[in-house]
């Protein structure tokens, strides 16, 4: 997929027509950036937007994100757990406290 996001007012309106006038290509529309389909069609449509209003429209490349693929099971596991915890309060590193799972400054300085 190709996000575009855009940084200036004329181009989130100009970003908002594209949306609206070709809906098959737009993965989904994000207010100040969209999702297009990695087609011609999409290329050319972010193409024009930086074209047509410069710096002002990022594009860049993405691509679908597995969970399964690029996060430790550690890490899904603690996600889980903390979502599931009895006070909604707590802070994940006070929770991770005592724990298997990995407190935060790990998880910061760790890639996927």
């Amino acid at each position: 997929m190709l996000l575009v996001v855009t940084y200036s007012r004329g181009a989130r309106t100009t970003l908002r027509n594209v949306c609206r006038n070709h809906e098959s290509t737009v993965v989904r529309g994000l207010g100040r950036a969209a999702l297009f389909e990695e087609t011609e069609l999409g290329a050319f449509l972010a193409l024009r937007l930086r074209a047509k209003h410069g710096d002002d429209v990022q594009i860049e490349r993405t691509r679908p994100f597995n969970e399964f693929d690029a996060v430790p099971e550690s890490v899904r596991e603690a996600a889980e757990a903390y979502e599931g915890r009895e006070a909604r309060s707590t802070p994940y590193a006070k929770f991770a406290v005592g724990t298997d799972h990995p407190d935060p400054d790990t998880m910061r300085d760790a890639d996927l």
